[in-house]
């Protein structure tokens, strides 16, 4: 072929022989519309934001996400960690979280984390309270409880109304918003409440404040879609993978390969 147009941004973190290889075999490769959109609003997001810029991050694991909090303790202001990610955070600090998932072995990094974000000002805001389950299953008992004190046989499974009012603030009050990750089981309709007031007030900074949102990620995609908010935030990025290692600070070989 003559020309190489890549718009995958999705797979642009892989060097695949469909992007990389092909692109180092034609004299013309260049980015699609919606790949040069993904570059252009990550780089003004996470390197050029308007401030006050907030970071919310949630989903499962800190292992997975380790890399991303660093770099972004460079950019933002505000950093929120919800979902089950949160827990760890709250187990390193002496927390009881009964039988809410958490990462034994990071427990260090989480501490180091919150110094880290207190040397370089940014505020980093976990969960006060949640939601509490004695089972993992949609019709379980439920209760609000402290979250340095979840009792026995019961996991934290959603952002409870304590803790969505402090974000709720921290969102409106932000110009830049960056969200990846669901703060609570919200593929279980009990456990997605906090998860969808989260989409609502990043919708509503963007219609009503002026804020540049970005979603990104598999959960928060599905999130916004689930909500109806799709169309009321400013980008929806296509790359779960590729967007977190572009807020990392990789280099996405996908893109390296037609800018080379």
């Amino acid at each position: 072929c003559d020309v190489f147009v890549n718009d995958a941004f999705g797979t642009a973190h892989r060097a695949h022989c469909s992007n990389v290889g092909v692109a180092s075999l034609v004299d013309t490769a260049v980015v699609g519309y919606l790949m040069q959109k993904e570059i252009d609003f990550l780089g003004n997001a996470v390197e050029n934001p308007v401030r006050p810029f907030v970071a919310i991050l949630g989903g499962a694991k800190v292992a997975d996400k380790l890399n991303v909090i660093s770099n972004l303790l460079e950019k933002c202001d505000t950093l929120i960690i919800g979902g089950g990610m949160g827990y760890t955070f709250i187990k390193a600090q002496g927390g009881h979280i009964g039988e809410s998932l958490h990462e034994d072995d990071l427990m260090p990094e989480a501490l180091n984390v919150m110094a880290a974000a207190k040397e370089k000002g940014v505020n980093l805001s976990l969960s006060v309270a949640t939601v509490a389950a004695d089972r993992f299953a949609n019709d379980a008992n439920r209760k609000v409880v402290d979250i340095f004190n979840i009792p026995d046989g019961w996991e934290g499974m959603d952002a409870s109304e304590e803790s969505l009012e402090h974000w709720k603030k921290i969102i409106l009050e932000s110009k830049t918003i960056l969200w990846n990750g669901p703060v609570g089981v919200f593929e279980m309709e009990n456990f997605a409440h906090g998860t969808g007031e989260i989409a609502k007030y990043v919708a509503q900074a963007t219609q009503e404040n002026g804020a540049f949102s970005l979603v990104g990620g598999g959960d928060s995609v599905a999130a916004v879609n689930k909500f109806g908010l799709a169309d009321k935030v400013s980008y929806v990025s296509t790359g779960g993978g590729a967007m977190l290692e572009a807020i990392e600070g990789k280099v996405l070989p996908g893109v390296a390969a037609i800018e080379g």
